[in-house]
């Protein structure tokens, strides 16, 4: 029983045991003789006076296919257990006023992407944002967590299959890998390409042997750094091969995708396209963030009302419904509130089949971009659809599946515009176009997949050479802390290097130091970071410190992005301080928010970088 898990821990044991020791947990060890001790016997396992298993999910996945409606999947996750039980009981009262059960996704603290053995530095210095912790997971299971609506925790990063342990171990009935996609697209961790594949695909051996449900790969995280719902198609369909050479049962996997809400046509396409195509028996379905709703709750409930609408005539198994998505992590009464929006509209709005000669062709160039990228990424030709059978992927073994993998994403086979890791090739360009749909800009399809099969778009676009940068000024971005959320710092670095600035690219998941460090030795005149999560107040301040202690600080601008708040409710007290008190309290000279006119923001800092440059210039005189 469990053999494969029993083999993974042993071979990764020093890795378990930092776990152990990083996060103050008790994981399963080694005895005298090697054997594995410690460890919980596989689902389903009562766990607190509930059977828990990942086949809870999937029967809300049955459900909605029989009633017609996706059940909803609310995200919400504080730091620790306690204010996660409080906030949720918040959240469960208004699904339960019209006895809606829901599938609970429990946000995991950021710190969950690092290797506790190889990171711990940067865990040390990221902890207590971004959801709850380790500890708090089991915590959160005998407060009661589950018992009602069945959940799961975010695992993604570079040691998945860890936090994978302790969910079982607490008692979740599933979680989230992304071996593809979401972990090294995304921008997630601090190691290669390959180490993050190879360490999913034992999280997804032990999903397998656990019956633990599993949210595969994710079209949402590809779609957000500019990647094309053809592409996205394609790496979740390699995902899905993984799982099954890893034995999980289709019934515990489920992809993920954004739809939009701008033309109801292309997210009717592109779901039917998955919905056709994929192994996986469930769809979740998120509305896509990155289209700025307002900071008002009733506004925003509008804003995400017509994608709501799109996710119910397309078929979802789980939709996540939005609150406070501008202003950080939400309360639960304003999840509440947005399950009760959501429920309403798929209550009111008439099921019906929509048929299209555009949706039908929207749908075929997806799946034929999706096909000609695998073709590449596998060495074959001709695919189908059809072909796509659990023996296809088996012919094979598990290591030779992984390195084609890992060789398409270095190779730009797989690519994206703003995909996170460091080591994969980058070539593609894409426009976003009036009807909605991502296409390829013509001469910047994928490398080595045929142009002929993508979607390129008839917008009349000028690609702005890359050229040697106009200015000597030098800037440094990057994110700062176990922050995965790329997509802002990159808009920045395109924005500074249109500009004709010199701009040195961290990407994501630095310590403040190093950031400082870097700055001094290239000679910087600025440095910009980014934290999402709610760190800044600890993390951007350190950055000014460490330019100080090596001389620098008088002579380099630093500013930051992202969310000072780490909560909904805590937002209006930071956006008062900074427009009462400046931005000085963050140890940065400018503090640029969600929604910042970024041409607004690169003039500032020109500005802030030219007084300085004047200053040292009289100074001298």
């Amino acid at each position: 029983m469990q053999e494969k898990t029993k083999k993974i821990i042993k071979e990764d044991i020093e890795s378990v045991r930092a776990y152990a020791d990083t996060f103050n947990v008790t994981m399963p060890d080694l005895d005298d003789k090697g054997d594995v001790i410690g460890l919980p016997a596989p689902y389903p396992r009562e766990v607190n006076g509930v059977v828990r298993s990942g086949y809870r999910i999937y029967e809300l996945a049955q459900l909605a296919e029989t009633r017609g409606f996706p059940v909803q999947n609310p995200i919400l996750g504080r730091n620790t257990s306690e204010e996660t039980w409080a906030e949720s009981q918040e959240m469960y009262a208004y699904a339960e006023k019209f006895d809606e059960p829901l599938f609970h996704f429990v946000h995991a603290e950021a710190t969950r992407h690092i290797d506790p053995l190889k990171g711990r530095e940067l865990i040390e210095q990221s902890r207590g944002k971004g959801g709850i912790t380790p500890v708090g997971e089991r915590e959160f299971v005998t407060l009661g967590g589950g018992s009602k609506h069945p959940m799961r925790i975010n695992a993604t990063g570079d040691t998945p299959h860890l936090s994978i342990i302790n969910a079982l171990i607490a008692g979740f009935d599933g979680t989230d890998i992304g071996p593809v996609i979401h972990v090294h697209f995304g921008g997630r961790g601090i190691h290669d390409y390959k180490t993050k594949v190879v360490n999913s695909y034992k999280a997804l051996q032990i999903c397998a042997e656990n019956n633990i449900f599993v949210q595969l790969d994710s079209h949402k995280h590809l779609n957000n750094i500019g990647g094309t719902d053809g592409m996205a198609l394609a790496m979740c369909l390699l995902s899905e091969g993984l799982a099954v050479h890893a034995g999980l049962a289709p019934e515990l996997s489920a992809l993920q995708m954004n739809i939009a809400g701008i033309n109801l046509y292309a997210d009717l396409g592109v779901m039917r396209a998955f919905k056709e195509s994929m192994w996986s028996k469930s769809l979740v379905v998120v509305p896509e963030t990155f289209q700025n709703p307002p900071e008002d709750l009733i506004a925003e409930a509008a804003h995400f009302a017509r994608m709501a609408i799109n996710a119910k005539l397309g078929g979802a198994s789980f939709y996540r419904p939005k609150a406070a998505e501008s202003v950080g992590i939400p309360t639960g009464d304003s999840m509440g509130h947005a399950i009760w929006g959501s429920y309403n509209v798929f209550k009111s709005v008439y099921s019906l089949d929509v048929e299209s000669d555009s949706i039908d062709r929207r749908k075929a160039e997806i799946v034929d971009e999706a096909l000609a990228v695998l073709e590449a990424a596998l060495d074959l030709e001709h695919l189908t659809i059809e072909q796509l059978t659990p023996s296809f992927w088996l012919q094979w073994e598990d290591e030779e599946l992984i390195d084609l993998i890992v060789s398409a994403g270095k190779s730009g086979i797989l690519d994206a515009q703003r995909a996170g890791g460091w080591d994969l090739k980058r070539h593609v360009k894409v426009n976003r176009d009036p009807d909605g749909i991502t296409r390829y800009i013509k001469g910047y399809t994928p490398l080595g997949v045929d142009a002929s099969r993508m979607a390129v778009s008839e917008e009349n676009i000028i690609v702005e050479e890359v050229k040697a940068p106009t200015r000597k000024e030098k800037i440094v971005l990057g994110t700062v802390g176990a922050d995965a959320h790329v997509m802002g710092i990159n808009l920045s670095r395109e924005a500074f290097q249109r500009a004709g600035f010199d701009v040195i690219f961290l990407r994501g998941m630095n310590l403040p130091e190093t950031v400082a460090e870097v700055a001094a030795e290239v000679n910087a005149d600025a440095v910009g970071v980014s934290n999402l999560l709610g760190l800044g107040i600890e993390l951007f301040p350190r950055v000014g410190q460490r330019l100080e202690e090596l001389g620098l600080r008088d002579k380099t601008v630093v500013f930051a992005g992202g969310r000072i708040a780490e909560k909904e409710e805590e937002h209006q007290e930071f956006e008062d301080k900074i427009k009462n008190e400046g931005t000085a309290f963050l140890g940065v000279d400018a503090f640029y928010g969600p929604g910042t006119d970024l041409e607004k923001s690169v003039a500032e800092i020109t500005e802030a970088i030219e007084k300085i440059k004047k200053y040292k210039e009289s100074d001298n005189e």
